[in-house]
């Protein structure tokens, strides 16, 4: 059952984050574009299980029932967002414990190598991990800040386009990677150097210097917690190189 959660896992978070387009998000209250959407949902859990049990297609029905109850009444801001994501994790356990051998019995088990086969799972579910704490963490992140910056539009003046963002992926990145590695202590150091670079920013602007505070600590503690929550997953008996 672990191994089909993680595929589906897998499969959910690319079909969300990196496979939606923002013009997506924005237009899934049209039906075509909620379909679009759940094909692609249907699409990611048929390719990476190898299986085309009649389960996933129960799933991107769960999935595109839940998407249009957020878009219909319009649920906006984090805690829906956090809902959302929850009722989507809840559908892919359901589905897994409904149908357990969706990978076992899938294709890549029957014509992969056998060491290939055993590995896969543990890679799919990092790099589950990674869009998670990366992708997953910019929205957190996003939905939280969105009121300073409603209250204080100013808070996003200055800087490179998009520089805020990048920072964002790569400090969560390292944290995730520096937890699972077993080095967390190097997250302080991340920490003690976005500190010393941003310092002459907002030293003098207690506003910014907040903002910049809480964006750091959620940024971070979410990729902290994403870390843990996979590690925890994975189990004692996986290898974490």
């Amino acid at each position: 059952m672990r191994e089909t959660f993680v595929l589906l896992l897998l499969a959910h978070v690319l079909a969300d984050f990196l496979m939606q387009s923002g013009a997506m998000v924005r237009n899934k209250h049209r039906p075509a574009v909620l379909l679009a959407h759940t094909a692609i949902v249907l699409v990611c859990a048929v390719a990476l299980t190898g299986n085309a049990n009649p389960v996933l297609l129960l799933l991107a029905a769960a999935h595109a029932a839940i998407d249009a109850v957020k878009t219909g009444f319009r649920l906006a801001g984090l805690r829906w967002f956090l809902a959302d994501q929850a009722a989507h994790l809840v559908t892919l356990v359901l589905a897994a414990a409904i149908a357990p051998d969706l990978w076992s019995t899938g294709l890549w088990p029957a014509v992969l190598p056998p060491d290939l086969v055993a590995a896969i799972p543990w890679v799919a579910l990092h790099l589950a991990g990674l869009v998670l704490a990366t992708r997953t963490g910019g929205f957190v992140v996003g939905a939280l800040l969105a009121p300073y910056l409603v209250s204080s539009p100013d808070l996003a003046d200055g800087g490179l386009p998009g520089a805020g963002q990048a920072i964002g992926l790569l400090e969560r990145g390292l944290t995730y990677l520096l937890v699972v590695i077993g080095q967390p202590t190097g997250v302080t150091f991340l920490i003690a150097a976005k500190s010393v670079l941003r310092f002459n920013t907002v030293s003098g602007d207690r506003k910014a210097s907040e903002y910049v505070i809480i964006g750091t600590l959620a940024s971070i503690g979410w990729a902290m917690l994403t870390a843990l929550a996979i590690l925890a997953l994975a189990g004692p008996a996986d290898p974490v190189p």
